[in-house]
């Protein structure tokens, strides 16, 4: 992207937020548009390809802090009376907050040759340039941002760990120029205006500083014939297909980092990272302990007979099933451990199944169970429960 993507497009109006937007705001809104523009949900709808690449784009810089300050400060700076690229710097809302300390800070007395401008200072901060006007631009390395996306599996696929496909749409190198911006075929040439610098020195009265130059709009370079997909860039937004590696365990809400698949770098520095969000949709039978999640819960209905004189029941896990004895005596809602039936991470420890066994009450009882039942009540009357919780206390 460059220079005049940001000082041309609005990507708050590409989200529709407020250029005052939290961050939270900013992606509430990313996800509701991605949902409707995705070309899974508009097969062949070209129209809504591109939106959904421009929204992409929008979502690439305004989710990123650093990225969304300098885009701010840039269209903050070239608003008004300034123009494109500044020449001069005399009224209008590009000239209104800069303190003239800043400005000429570190410019020489006798102003020869730009060797300290300030102001190039400045530009270098917002263009990437962090070494002062003596640093090439165009040959500056950067690393790429890092992207950010989520993916939904369901809870067996957690526990077990997977590997889920999953297309995304972020910047990336664009496959017609290699990155280069021209034309295939074609090749840039180094700007003879700024000898490929990227800026150049003006003079004002008693001072001299450097500002980007305009040829090349700040890159060192000039590309003749640029590249039909990305526009000269070297960068597009594109959907990609990748695979996402999920470990074993993974727990919701965890994020999973793939090395080098984010925005790609410029100057020839490395690609950020894609951190993806991991979703984990809940199980019908099967939870995640609270003190350790690689242990897995359970809760199991059993009768008041099979507690009282003990049984051994078959327990459902994720790969098969197990049997488990009851002792006889049992208390509803005494919770047993099943070894090696949990997360079985890839280091080798492996979590436990916690069976939690409770009492199902029957809703109706046909005459003979309730005679059963009532008889029972009448042998065990001498037993009384609650006798510790009535007993007084003086």
């Amino acid at each position: 992207m460059t220079q005049r993507d940001w000082i041309e497009k609005d990507f708050y109006r590409e989200l529709g937020v407020a250029s005052s937007a939290s961050s939270d705001e900013i992606k509430k809104a990313y996800r509701k548009l991605a949902r409707e523009l995705h070309p899974d949900a508009n097969p062949g709808d070209a129209k809504a390809e591109a939106r959904f690449k421009s929204v992409s784009e929008a979502y690439g810089v305004l989710s990123d802090e650093k990225k969304r300050k300098e885009y701010d400060e840039t269209r903050a700076l070239f608003a008004g009376g300034a123009g494109s690229f500044p020449g001069g710097f005399g009224g209008g809302a590009a000239g209104q907050g800069f303190d003239l300390n800043d400005l000429f800070n570190r410019a020489g007395a006798g102003g020869g040759g730009g060797a300290g401008g300030g102001l190039g200072d400045l530009f270098g901060g917002i263009f990437g340039n962090r070494g002062g006007p003596t640093t090439t631009t165009a040959s500056r390395a950067q690393r790429g941002a890092d992207v950010e996306s989520e993916l939904t599996i369901d809870f067996a696929d957690a526990v077990r760990g997977a590997e889920v496909p999953i297309r995304l749409s972020s910047p990336g190198r664009c496959d017609r120029c290699g990155g280069t911006g021209a034309r295939p075929g074609s090749t840039p040439r180094t700007c003879p205006t700024c000898a490929g610098v990227g800026l150049v020195s003006r003079s004002q009265g008693a001072f001299a500083f450097s500002e980007p130059c305009r040829d090349c709009r700040g890159t060192g370079r000039i590309i003749d014939d640029p590249c039909p997909e990305c526009g000269g860039d070297g960068v597009s937004t594109r959907i990609r297909s990748l695979t996402v590696r999920v470990p074993a365990g993974v727990d919701n809400g965890q994020k999973v980092r793939l090395k080098g698949q984010g925005e790609p770098g410029r100057g020839g520095a490395p690609a950020g990272d894609l951190y993806v969000t991991v979703h984990v949709m809940p199980h019908r039978l099967f939870g995640r302990s609270a003190r350790n999640a690689d242990d897995l819960t359970l809760s199991v209905p059993v009768t008041f007979p099979e507690l009282t004189l003990g049984t051994t029941i078959t327990v459902p896990t994720l790969e098969s099933t197990v049997s488990l004895k009851v002792p006889a005596g049992t208390a509803s809602g005494r919770t047993f451990r099943v070894r090696g039936r949990g997360v079985q991470r890839s280091n080798g420890k492996t979590g436990d199944l916690l069976v939690t066994v409770e009492v199902a009450v029957p809703a109706k009882l046909d005459n003979a169970a309730a005679d059963a039942l009532q008889a029972y009540a009448e042998a065990t009357k001498a037993f009384d429960p609650r006798a510790d919780l009535l007993r007084s206390e003086r």
